[in-house]
């Protein structure tokens, strides 16, 4: 499910969107930095200051996960269910070494929460379909005239 386009866009991407739901019904949709692909069907998030999400899952594990590259406008939405995944569960450790090795103890982890991915679908700027002829190199100094940006080269 986790193709390595997909893979690279994770890694790609400076951001997640986690949405979850309360028992009520009612969405939340919070901003993750850390992130990772977790084998074929999983995401791993840590859960920093996610006491909200958190506390969804418990009564509903429906997810959605977005995350896209800002410069080339182009990413991908992950439907699944999430779960929390403590310190004291024996798979812990496992699901977060990744998450670990981003944050290099700068950050403390809380908790994981895993996302079991049902289904994967692309996300595209509309610029794409307004302009089909645009391509990725266009997009991305765009996006770098409206960031203020420089491209850095790696000498």
């Amino acid at each position: 499910m986790l193709t390595d386009e997909i893979r690279e866009s994770i890694q790609r991407s400076v951001l997640c969107w986690l949405a979850t739901v309360d028992r009520e019904g009612c969405p939340n949709v919070t901003p993750k930095e850390i992130f990772a692909a977790h084998g074929d069907e999983r995401l791993v998030i840590a859960n920093i200051a996610s006491p909200g999400s958190a506390r969804n899952l418990l009564g509903n594990a429906n997810v959605c996960v977005s995350f896209v590259d800002i410069f080339v406008q182009k990413g991908f939405k992950l439907l699944g269910k999430g779960s929390v995944v403590r310190k004291d569960d024996p798979r812990y450790g496992e699901l977060a070494e990744p998450l670990e090795a981003l944050t290099q103890g700068l950050y403390p982890i809380h908790s994981v929460i895993e996302v079991r991915i049902g289904k994967v679908e692309p996300i595209l700027a509309p610029s794409y379909h307004l302009t089909p002829d645009v391509t990725e190199a266009q997009q991305i100094a765009n996006a770098m005239l409206t960031y203020g940006v420089q491209p850095r080269w790696n000498d």
